[in-house]
């Protein structure tokens, strides 16, 4: 349980927001999840429902404990039910403005103690923080997904986060057993500064060596101590949420390794998202 009564704003509820939210209530935090329509929001309850019954399942979670998480969670479509929330985190579309948009009205909505957090992956906190005019409370969550899974999350300091703010998301990211790493605010953060643009070299490898994806994925497994090859990874990443990521990293640069292959953006413009699609460098059922 956590170490405070603090209560937990989740913005968005796709498949980063409903694991940032099953995260906080599988730790025993109150959470306040909002979507754009409760239907929308129901299918997020639905998908964290689902995915804690797998845990009991496997003999991970207790019924009673995923029973009492679920009833942690409240859904709703209106943003001033996070009035209360000692933090919240927005979890929605990767882009800028609406992003802003949000932080300007959670700045009016929330009290001035509230630490207000984005998940962002490669837009600019301090940009986002630059719309309200308490930016000191603005910081970056950055989680991994699938979030419940993927125990890293980046802490990112914009360029007038407080200290306070920093330390609090940070004590939040310890308090839902991910392990957390503290950085500034630059294009990529840490992980996707150092692996977007080696994914992408990755790709073009396959058509410079005439490697088969099976081969490349095999020899970085087997060459390079990898746990799961470039190919593979981006698959389950998301070839789209890689390009996008990919060109804001570019966008700020202007660093030619940053920027998308061809055959990655050919890839995302036919629809060859991946595991989410069931095709991208492999095929799946």
């Amino acid at each position: 349980m956590p170490k405070s009564n603090q209560k937990v704003g989740v913005v968005g509820l796709g498949a980063m927001g409903s694991g940032i939210a099953q995260l906080c209530v599988e730790a025993g935090f109150e959470t306040v999840a909002r979507e754009v329509t409760l239907e929308l929001g129901e299918k997020g309850l639905d998908r964290i429902a689902y995915f804690l019954t797998r845990k009991v399942q496997k003999g991970q979670l207790e019924e009673a404990a995923r029973d009492a998480a679920v009833g942690r969670l409240t859904i709703t479509a209106e943003l001033a039910d996070l009035a209360d929330c000692d933090i919240v985190i927005e979890a929605i579309v990767e882009e800028l403005a609406p992003k802003q948009e949000l932080f300007r009205e959670l700045e009016r909505i929330c009290r001035p103690e509230a630490v207000l957090a984005t998940n962002t992956s490669a837009l600019s906190v301090t940009e986002i923080a630059s719309v309200t005019s308490s930016p000191g409370r603005v910081v970056g969550m950055h989680f991994f997904n699938p979030a419940p899974l993927m125990p890293l999350v980046e802490i990112v300091r914009a360029e007038l986060s407080s200290d306070e703010a920093v330390e609090r998301a940070f004590e939040l990211g310890t308090q839902i057993g991910k392990h957390p790493i503290r950085c500034n605010d630059t294009p990529g953060f840490v992980v996707n500064r150092v692996l977007i643009p080696l994914l992408n070299d990755c790709v073009r490898v396959l058509d410079e060596a005439r490697v088969t994806v099976e081969d490349l994925d095999a020899g970085m497994t087997h060459g390079a101590g990898w746990p799961m090859g470039p190919c593979a990874l981006l698959d389950l990443v998301g070839i789209d949420v890689h390009v996008h990521a990919a060109e804001a990293i570019w966008e700020k640069l202007r660093e030619p390794r940053m920027a998308a292959p061809p055959r990655l953006v050919a890839m995302a413009n036919a629809g060859l998202l991946g595991r989410k699609s069931g095709r991208g460098f492999y095929t799946y059922d």
